[in-house]
């Protein structure tokens, strides 16, 4: 955070999602959520990140859960890394829609900014409803007008080492690139909430 900024003022960015996020597998200081607060520290830029995800977690679990760490953690950003765990239970395409909906509409709500993060889930579930899944966060994305991120994991699933030997939740090696891969269009979404810094703060030059 800036120079002399409190913890406490700096603003928050919840990040509400499933395994991917809550570092499955590995110790939490080696996820994706973690590297961000990392990276963000070191840039000194004036965020708080608060990583609120659940192994296992689904939609219609997150939608219970998030009027609570709205109240609690006041955001200003809320990442929606969910919906995966829905498909791989072969949940209906439209209840998976309706929650994402109402995840976002809830997140607006509150005042804070939501992103929505695209999922996928393997092939075997069948080409229609895979397709259709990995479509309707592109659907979501644009009706309701959120910045749709994405995980790059078909090409770490290409690499070797990128993958668990479960060859769904990505290793500890991947978690830098999964946050590259996200990295571009978050920033802009940091940077357009981010408050100017004092020229004290600017440092030389």
């Amino acid at each position: 955070m800036f120079a002399g900024a409190a913890a406490k003022d700096a603003p928050v960015l919840l990040v509400l999602g499933d395994s991917l996020s809550a570092a499955y597998g590995m110790p939490l200081s080696q996820g994706w959520v973690s590297l961000l607060e990392q990276r963000l520290k070191e840039a000194r830029r004036p965020w708080r990140v608060v990583n609120a995800s659940i192994s296992g977690h689904t939609t219609s679990g997150a939608l219970k859960r998030l009027p609570q760490l709205l109240d609690l953690h006041a955001p200003q950003v809320v990442i929606i890394e969910l919906g995966g765990n829905d498909g791989l239970q072969g949940k209906p395409l439209a209840t998976i829609r309706s929650n994402l909906q109402g995840l976002i509409g809830t997140v607006r709500g509150s005042g804070a900014r939501p992103a929505l993060i695209g999922m996928r889930i393997p092939p075997n579930y069948g080409r229609y409803y895979t397709g259709e899944f990995e479509r309707l966060y592109q659907e979501v994305a644009e009706s309701e007008k959120v910045p749709l991120l994405r995980f790059d994991l078909e090409g770490l699933a290409r690499t070797d080492g990128m993958m668990q030997s479960d060859g769904i939740h990505p290793a500890p090696e991947a978690q830098a690139r999964m946050l590259d891969s996200l990295w571009p269009d978050l920033n802009g979404q940091l940077l357009s909430l981010e408050p100017h810094r004092r020229p004290a703060e600017q440092g030389p030059g």
